[in-house]
């Protein structure tokens, strides 16, 4: 024989859970970027990373779109061809040493997305574009933030 539930039919409630805690990419960017030109020396891309404590920026052309990408690496190219010539670091531009095939991020994709794609590129920053446009910067550190954030809510 089996047991009896006093209780009476239970209601089937289709519980959903919302989830209002930001996860997109834009809610975690860097907005204001220090930005650099292709014709800018790159003695004067060392002295903006040391006076903004940044390891590395966009790249922008006259009319404001991305075209580049430098980074502490690419200098270290001009530190090392200086060193190898016996010369002292010259006025080269950004140009010869940026990095030209960037690859970027939408604005509108979720953070753990993004930490698969830095996984996979195996890249520092990400510049975050809407429209063809920059909108800001990501970086490892920015998702790893973001996570500790969210640790308190279910993934």
């Amino acid at each position: 024989m089996g047991i009896k539930s006093f209780q009476g039919p239970r209601a089937k409630v289709d519980v959903k859970k919302e989830y209002n805690a930001p996860i997109l990419v834009s809610d975690y960017m860097t907005k204001k970027l220090v930005t650099f030109t292709p014709d800018q020396s790159i003695l004067e891309v060392m002295e903006q990373f040391a006076k903004y404590s940044i390891s590395g920026g966009p790249v922008m052309d006259d009319n404001g779109f991305l075209v580049g990408i430098i980074s502490e690496a690419d200098c270290m190219k001009q530190i090392s061809e200086s060193r190898y010539f016996n010369q002292p670091i010259l006025d080269k531009s950004v140009e010869k040493f940026m990095t030209k095939e960037v690859e970027t991020i939408p604005h509108d994709i979720s953070i753990f997305d993004a930490a698969g794609i830095f996984d996979k590129h195996n890249r520092r920053r990400l510049p975050v574009m809407k429209d063809g446009i920059l909108v800001g910067q990501i970086s490892r550190k920015d998702i790893v933030i973001a996570a500790l954030k969210l640790t308190g809510h279910s993934w």
